[in-house]
Formats: C-alpha cells, sequence, structure tokens
C-alpha cells in the first residue's frame, strides 16, 4: 500500500492493525479477510471498492470518500462514517456489525443494510430517504430528527423511533414493529 494510487487490485489478509494511510486512492479494489482495526485511513478515497471479511473496528475514515463501497461481513464496530466527506458518499452493507457507528447528518438515501447488527448506532439528522434495514437489529439506535420518507424497516427489528420526531411519510413497517413506533406513549397492544 506504499504507492498512492491502487486501480483493481486485491489485498488479502493484511494485518495493518494502529496504522496510518493516507493520501491514497483505491479505485475498484478489493479487500479480504484484512484487519485494519484502530487504524487511521483518514484522507483516502475509495471508488467502487469492496471490503469482505474485514475488521475495521473503530478505524477513523476523517475526510476519506467512500464512492459506491460494499462492506460485506465485516466488524465496523464504533466508525464515525459522519466524519467522511459528503460529495457521492454512497456505501452498502451486507452481514455487517455497524454497532456504535455514527451516521450522524450524514446524506445518504437508498442506502441498503442487509442482515446487519446496527445497535445503538447514531442516525441523528441523517437522510435515510428510500433506504432499506433488511432483517438489521436496530436494538437502540438513535433516530431523531432523520429523514426516513419511504425507509422499509418490514424486517428490521428492535428499533425505536418517534414519528414525531422523524418525517417518514410512505416508511414501512411490519406489524410486529408497531411497538417500537408507540414506546413514548407507555401504551401495550396485544
Amino acid at each position: 500500500m506504499e504507492e498512492l494510487i491502487h486501480i483493481q487490485k486485491t489485498f488479502e489478509k493484511v494485518d495493518w492493525i494502529d496504522k496510518r494511510i493516507s493520501n491514497r486512492e483505491f479505485e475498484d479494489c478489493t479487500f479480504k479477510n484484512c484487519d485494519f482495526s484502530n487504524s487511521d485511513f483518514s484522507n483516502n478515497i475509495f471508488m467502487d471498492c469492496e471490503f469482505i471479511d474485514c475488521n475495521l473496528s473503530m478505524i477513523d475514515f476523517t475526510s476519506t470518500s467512500l464512492k459506491s463501497v460494499c462492506f460485506k461481513n465485516c466488524k465496523l464496530l464504533g466508525i464515525h462514517f459522519n466524519k467522511c466527506t459528503d460529495f457521492l458518499f454512497t456505501v452498502s452493507f451486507q452481514d455487517c456489525i455497524l454497532d456504535y457507528a455514527s451516521f450522524a447528518n450524514k446524506k445518504m438515501p437508498k442506502t441498503k443494510f442487509n442482515s446487519c447488527s446496527i445497535k445503538e448506532a447514531s442516525f441523528n439528522g441523517a437522510n435515510l430517504t428510500n433506504s432499506v434495514f433488511d432483517n438489521c437489529n436496530l436494538d437502540s439506535a438513535i433516530f431523531n430528527d432523520t429523514q426516513l420518507a419511504a425507509v422499509n424497516f418490514t424486517t428490521a427489528y428492535n428499533y425505536k423511533i418517534d414519528p414525531e420526531d422523524n418525517p417518514m411519510r410512505k416508511a414501512k413497517f411490519s406489524v410486529q414493529g408497531i411497538p417500537g413506533l408507540l414506546e413514548k406513549y407507555d401504551i401495550k397492544i396485544q
């Protein structure tokens, strides 16, 4: 990773725990079974990249561009995605652990979260319009002033969302998810 520009490369079993990688560009690259936990990846550009079976817990993405980046079966604990560059920010998550992550104030419409653990994550002020939370655990995730128009929560579970604090016109929920929308009223649904 010493080079400044990487195009169509595969990085496999790279172990860069507590390292700093910055001012690099990665285009159409794949990262497999890598451990970048507690590393500083500030000021990088990732475009059309894929992370598979990687540990990126507590990685610092400050001023990093994530443009069409897919994470599959990755551990992404405590990442502040809100510090990423906003321009063309596009990510998707499949079978990932996103507990304690922050997406505060991110514009990320049409984002796909598939079979993820997203416990205690923050979506304060985010725009998630038309996103999908398919089979996701949203236990204690924070939604406050979050744009949830047309978001699909049909198979998501353990969420608590206040409809008065979050615009959610045409959002989709299952009947089983109704208690998570009414929690603040302290009523029992049987």
